[in-house]
C-alpha cells in the first residue's frame, strides 16, 4: 500500500514527516547502543525488523494476527503510546501501522475506544470435522471402548436432543447465583484469592455437610467431605486410590453407567458386570464374583430406574461389613415424582460405602461442582490424590454455591425444576403409549430419563438411534450401557426440552423405527 497520505492516531493525522522521522528513532541506552524494544502483544520484538522498514513490518505482523485468528473481530489493539512505549519506537511509526490496516478496512479507530479490528481477510475454512453419522454397535471397531464416542454424539447437531443425564438447563438460577456472587465477592478478604484446602472451600463442605443431613439422611462433619470437579472426579480418584491399595477388578452393574465403567478402566480398573433386575444388583451374583469393591447406583439405577429393595440393601451391607467396599453414586436421587424418598446407604453404614454427589443433575454439569464422602481408613489417601490432580476446585463457585445451599435458594430450585421436569417426564409417557405402544416403559417414577425396551424385537437398537439421529433426533441405545447381551432399548432424557419437542423427538422415533421394517 502507498504511504502518501497522511498518518494517523487517535488523536488525528499526524504529518508524515514525522513519521519518517520515527523510522529511525528509537530510545538509547547510555554508551549510545540502541535499546532491545518488545512487547507481551503478539510478542512483538523488533530484533529481527528491518531498520528502514519497521512500519511495514508492524503492519505486516498485525495482518498476519488478524488473518489467522489470534486477533480476531472485536479485539482491541494496544494504544498506540503504550505499544510504542514497549517497543522503544516513536509514537508515529505506530500510529502509521495503524493507519495501514485502517485502509484496507481492517481496523477501525473509535476514538477513546481505542483501536478495533473489524474485519479479517477471508481464509479457506477447514473441512468439517466428521460426526458420526451412524450409531456404532459397543463392540463396533468405533464403538465406546475406544473411548469419546459419547463425546463425540454430544457434539453433533440436531433438531431435537433426547440424550440422558441432562436436566433443564434453561432453568439455571441466574437471578439467584448472581445475587450470591455478589455478596460473596463483597465480603472476600485478600487472603481470600490465594490458594486453599485442596479438600474444598471450608464454607461448601459444612453446606454440603449440611444439605446431605437434610435431604439425604447422611451426617457427616465437614471435615469428612471432599469437594470433586463432579462424580466422574470422585470417581477418578477412587479408583487410583483403590488401584494403588492392590484392587484391581470392581463390580458394576449391568446395564449401567458406560461413562463411570470407561472412567474405573481408564484408571486400570477391570470392571466386571453384575446383572440388575427388578429388585437391583443381585447380591448373591456380586458375592460370588469376589470382587473387593462394587459401584452402584442405589436411589434410582442409571438406566434402569428401579431402586435397590430391602432385602438387597441388607444382604450388601452385610457384604461390606465383611470387608467389601461399596460405592455409591447418588444419581438423580433428588428427581423423584411418584415414590417417597430413597434413604442413602452412606446414612446406614458410613465406614462401608464411599458416597459421591453433584449438583449437574440439579443445577448444570458446566459447574463441575460435587462431593466425596469416603471411610476414614480412605480419607487421606483421597485428599493427597486430590491435592496432586488440581489443588482443589475454584474457589468462588464453591462459595456462591454455599450461600445458595444456605439459603435455601438451592431447595427453592429444586421444587419448582422437580415440577416442570414432572410435566415433560408426563409429555413423553404419552407420547410413547400414542406413538410406541409396543415399547416396554422403564423408571417412570424419578429421575430425568426413561428406559425403553423392544422386548422380542429383532433389529439392533444402534439401527434404530442411527435412524433417528439421520432424521435429527438424538438418543442413547441401551446396547451402549450393557455389558452383557439384552433385548433392544433406547434411554431417552425428557429434562432438558419442552414438551412440544418431546412429543415431535417420539413421533420422529416412531417413524425412525417403522422405516427398520
Amino acid at each position: 500500500m502507498s504511504s502518501c497520505g497522511p498518518a494517523w492516531s487517535h488523536n488525528g493525522p499526524v504529518s508524515r514527516s514525522k513519521e519518517q522521522a520515527a523510522q529511525g528513532s528509537t530510545t538509547t541506552v547510555p554508551g549510545g547502543r540502541a535499546a532491545a524494544g518488545g512487547s507481551d502483544f503478539l510478542q512483538l520484538d523488533l530484533t529481527g525488523a528491518p531498520a528502514g522498514g519497521r512500519t511495514e513490518w508492524l503492519a505486516a505482523r498485525l495482518r498476519g494476527a488478524i488473518a489467522d485468528g489470534t486477533l480476531p473481530v472485536g479485539s482491541r489493539l494496544p494504544a498506540s503510546r503504550v505499544l510504542a512505549a514497549e517497543l522503544h519506537v516513536s509514537r508515529g511509526l505506530v500510529t502509521e501501522a495503524y493507519q495501514r490496516l485502517a485502509e484496507t478496512g481492517q481496523v477501525s479507530g473509535r476514538g477513546r475506544g481505542g483501536t478495533v479490528v473489524v474485519a479479517a481477510p477471508p481464509v479457506a475454512a477447514p473441512p468439517a470435522a466428521a460426526g458420526p453419522s451412524a450409531v456404532p454397535a459397543p463392540g463396533g471397531p468405533a464403538g465406546p471402548a475406544r473411548g469419546g464416542l459419547v463425546e463425540a454424539l454430544r457434539a453433533v447437531p440436531c433438531r431435537i436432543d433426547l440424550s440422558p443425564g441432562v436436566p433443564d438447563l434453561a432453568a439455571f438460577p441466574r437471578t439467584a447465583w448472581l445475587q450470591a456472587e455478589r455478596r460473596v465477592l463483597a465480603g472476600l478478604t485478600p487472603a481470600d484469592f490465594g490458594y486453599g484446602d485442596p479438600r474444598g472451600a471450608p464454607a461448601l463442605r459444612a453446606a454440603v455437610a449440611g444439605w446431605l443431613a437434610r435431604n439425604r439422611g447422611i451426617r457427616a462433619a465437614p471435615d469428612e467431605v471432599v469437594i470433586v470437579a463432579g462424580v466422574a472426579q470422585a470417581l477418578a480418584l477412587l479408583a487410583r486410590v483403590l488401584r494403588d491399595d492392590g484392587v484391581r477388578r470392581v463390580v458394576v452393574e449391568d446395564p449401567g453407567s458406560l461413562g463411570a465403567r470407561r472412567q474405573l478402566a481408564h484408571w486400570g480398573l477391570e470392571p466386571v458386570p453384575v446383572p440388575v433386575d427388578a429388585a437391583g444388583l443381585d447380591v448373591s451374583e456380586l458375592r460370588a464374583c469376589g470382587a473387593a469393591a462394587v459401584l452402584l447406583t442405589p436411589a434410582h439405577q442409571f438406566p434402569t430406574g428401579v431402586v435397590l429393595d430391602g432385602e438387597r440393601r441388607r444382604d450388601l451391607l452385610g457384604w461390606a461389613a465383611a470387608g467389601g467396599l461399596v460405592i455409591e453414586d447418588d444419581y438423580d436421587a433428588e428427581h423423584r415424582y411418584d415414590r417417597a424418598p430413597v434413604p442413602a446407604l452412606r446414612a446406614l453404614m458410613p465406614e462401608g460405602v464411599c458416597y459421591a454427589g453433584s449438583v449437574s443433575k440439579l443445577l448444570a454439569p458446566a459447574l463441575r461442582l460435587g462431593w466425596l464422602l469416603v471411610p476414614p481408613r480412605l480419607r487421606d489417601a483421597v485428599t493427597e490424590a486430590k491435592r496432586y490432580e488440581d489443588l482443589g476446585n475454584p474457589v468462588l463457585a464453591q462459595l456462591v454455591l454455599a450461600r445458595l445451599m444456605e439459603s435455601g435458594a438451592l431447595e427453592r430450585h429444586l421444587r419448582f425444576v422437580r415440577r416442570r421436569h414432572r410435566r415433560r417426564r408426563d409429555a413423553m409417557l404419552r407420547a410413547l403409549a400414542e406413538r410406541l405402544p409396543g415399547a416396554r416403559v422403564h423408571g417412570a417414577a424419578a429421575g430425568l430419563h426413561l428406559m425403553v425396551t423392544f422386548d422380542g424385537a429383532r433389529f439392533e437398537d444402534t439401527d434404530l438411534a442411527s435412524a433417528a439421529l439421520a432424521l435429527g433426533v438424538k438418543t442413547h441405545p441401551l446396547s451402549w450401557h450393557r455389558m452383557r447381551p439384552g433385548p433392544p432399548g433406547l434411554i431417552l432424557g425428557y429434562a432438558a426440552g419442552p414438551a412440544g419437542d418431546i412429543e415431535e423427538g417420539i413421533a420422529t422415533l416412531a417413524a425412525a423405527l417403522d422405516g427398520l421394517g
